[in-house]
């Protein structure tokens, strides 16, 4: 039977092509992930790997989530694969090869992060090249300089009780602290929900009830006090991952409760019209690449923190198509306008989980590189379909 509209679309289908389903698919995704590589090996829900994981997710998510900035405009940032790796390099060259105290030369390389993210921004939105274009010639270079600044050592290895190696490698052993996090994060969420739910009820738009919001808490609270008993079961909360639900809560802080986010969203819904609403287009293209630098130094920190050293041969295009990756299965579409930097903690638990698994099976990464490819397309497909439901129903309707 030939149907003419969405109006008669079964209800979940249409949920699912007008992107309804938000983070759902990926939650889905990590469970199925989780459940065949604990049948597979037994040791992948223990402890320590689960605390593993929780540090090992640090690096690509946090440029993933100054990644989902730029998508949130419909465009697209590649030199953070690149950047991430020079200015990690530059960190410790700074350090060791001049003495620099590791604070300073972190600093001068998240600094350095944000002045390469705004050039990216100056020349897309005041000379009007494709963000494409622009990235990509910016990969180029920085790959060049990340060799250049390297020189003939190719690997440079500095201080694994220093600074910067703390940061993946400092845990809270005290149980109060992980707990303390989970009552946090649970507790915040009740409060928000509760205040948003307030809002649109006296705005007189949908509004959850007071029964939705504490079963939503209660179903956080039981997986977050859950993964606090597993993470004290090893060595407590991890410093890193205590420094990436921060800074993923304060960026998503800044998209949904301030002006500026409000106006990343609008530029991504339609930038004319955003400019007629008065807003500062031009000011938050800039910033927008301004942000993906900026956390893709801080990203290549951490990842360079997880070994102590940093090498010419690091994987740059492996490192870009993970937090593009983790961005777009967490929920973020690549025509702009929808997307949450929790995204980007959804996508990395889903491509890390794969590699953690293929690792503790003794698989090749290029099967590892496979089955993300294959998850990265499917939601892809969902992401354009959501974007033109009535487009694919049309197609579905002539077969």
């Amino acid at each position: 039977m030939r149907e003419q509209g969405m109006r008669n679309l079964d209800p979940r289908r249409s949920r699912l092509l007008t992107g309804g389903l938000g983070p759902v698919p990926a939650i889905v995704a990590l469970m199925l992930i989780w459940t065949i590589f604990q049948i597979l090996d037994p040791s992948f829900l223990s402890p320590r790997n689960l605390s593993n994981l929780s540090v090992d997710i640090v690096g690509t998510g946090l440029i993933a989530a100054g990644l989902i900035f730029v998508l949130l405009l419909g465009e697209i940032d590649l030199s953070i694969g690149a950047l991430s790796g020079f200015t990690a390099a530059l960190f410790a060259v700074l350090n060791v090869h001049h003495g620099m105290p590791e604070v300073l030369a972190a600093l001068l390389a998240v600094a350095t992060g944000c002045a390469a993210g705004a050039l990216n921004g100056v020349i897309f939105a005041r000379l009007g090249v494709a963000s494409f274009a622009v990235t990509l010639a910016a990969a180029l270079g920085w790959s060049g300089m990340l060799s250049i600044l390297l020189g003939g050592s190719g690997t440079i290895i500095f201080d694994d009780e220093g600074f910067v190696a703390t940061l993946t490698r400092h845990y809270f052993g005290r149980p109060a602290a992980a707990y303390g996090l989970a009552a946090l994060v649970t507790g915040i969420y009740f409060l928000t929900a509760h205040q948003r739910s307030r809002y649109h009820r006296a705005s007189g738009a949908a509004f959850s009830s007071i029964r939705k919001i504490a079963a939503r808490t209660a179903v956080l609270g039981l997986f977050a006090f859950a993964g606090a008993a597993v993470l004290n079961q090893y060595r407590g909360l991890p410093l890193a991952l205590l420094i990436f639900l921060l800074v993923v809560a304060g960026l998503d802080y800044g998209l949904r409760r301030t002006s500026y986010g409000r106006a990343v969203y609008a530029q991504g819904g339609s930038v004319e019209a955003a400019r007629r609403a008065g807003l500062h287009v031009m000011a938050v293209r800039i910033s927008v690449f301004m942000v993906s630098g900026t956390m893709a130094a801080l990203g290549g920190l951490f990842l360079a923190s997880r070994t102590s050293t940093v090498g010419a041969g690091s994987p740059t295009l492996n490192l870009l198509v993970n937090a593009v990756a983790a961005a777009v299965i967490g929920g973020t579409s690549l025509f702009g306008g929808r997307g949450r930097t929790w995204s980007a903690l959804l996508g990395i638990l889903v491509i890390q989980s794969v590699a953690s698994g293929m690792a503790l099976l003794g698989l090749r990464g290029a099967i590892q590189i496979t089955i993300t490819a294959g998850i990265l397309m499917i939601a892809v497909i969902t992401d354009s379909l959501s974007r033109h439901p009535r487009h694919a129903f049309r197609r579905d309707a002539r077969a």
